[in-house]
């Protein structure tokens, strides 16, 4: 397992309000992070993995069946963890729910993990990459996949960010978001407050053409379960019984 690390003053904030609607023929009856992978939910499964790097305190933002999540992480949290839940009035995309867990967020940067996917980078390394580039917004960035259902990232040659097309099909030299971010709270600053606002659509775009997004290239690859498919996949990659 990782050593902690400054992470352990950091908050990590899961997003996790989506409905899920195309892995609902076979996950019906609860929010997607709740899907079982070896009898454990899969936000287990994400939390216990970033715990393992120092991280201490998880904001989870949720939407579609939050009472689920609320119930779930008021008996059981990461050993040594805290866990809050902030629960949005109505759907309000990826930036809007940060927004609206402003208040619970507490540290200067913080983490951002999606609540559907892992990819396993280095959080340390990914960390102090953030702090040594100043800049408002840290991506990590995997190797590309064949759908085209992934965000796709162009960098310049000093790792600056230069185009973020969300579900592009990623081509010759470009990246894939992994769905795991550090932001500055000033970014939260910027985020209109009730309405529906997109992290992959807006909000990182727009960082790009400010110039404060950096690249945080990685080898390993997300594993996600946003669909029957993929849910079936993360169950072989994450050692679950079929």
């Amino acid at each position: 397992m990782p050593k902690a690390t400054g992470l352990a003053s950091a908050d990590a904030v899961v997003l996790c309000g989506g409905k899920g609607e195309r892995l609902r023929e076979v996950v019906s009856d609860r929010p997607k992070p709740l899907a079982e992978i070896g009898g454990r939910p899969f936000l287990d499964l994400l939390l216990d993995w970033a715990a393992g790097y120092g991280l201490r305190r998880f904001v989870l933002c949720a939407g579609y069946k939050a009472e689920q999540i609320r119930e779930r992480y008021a008996k059981e949290a990461p050993k040594g963890s805290s866990v809050v839940v902030s629960c949005e009035p109505e759907p309000l995309g990826t930036a809007g729910a940060l927004r609206h867990g402003a208040e619970l967020i507490q540290s200067p940067a913080f983490l951002v993990l999606n609540g559907d996917s892992i990819c396993r980078a280095d959080l340390s390394a990914f960390w102090a990459f953030h702090a040594g580039h100043g800049g408002a917004a840290s991506v990590v960035l995997a190797p590309p996949e064949s759908e085209k259902d992934y965000g796709v990232v162009s960098m310049d040659a000093s790792g600056r960010i230069s185009t973020f097309a969300e579900k592009a099909g990623a081509g010759t030299g470009q990246r894939i978001n992994a769905g795991i971010y550090i932001f500055s709270k000033s970014v939260l600053d910027g985020i209109p407050s009730g309405r529906k606002v997109s992290l992959e659509t807006d909000v990182l775009p727009g960082l790009a053409r400010q110039g404060q997004a950096w690249g945080f290239p990685v080898d390993a690859r997300v594993i996600d379960i946003g669909t029957p498919v993929r849910y079936e996949a993360a169950r072989r990659a994450l050692g679950a019984k079929p």
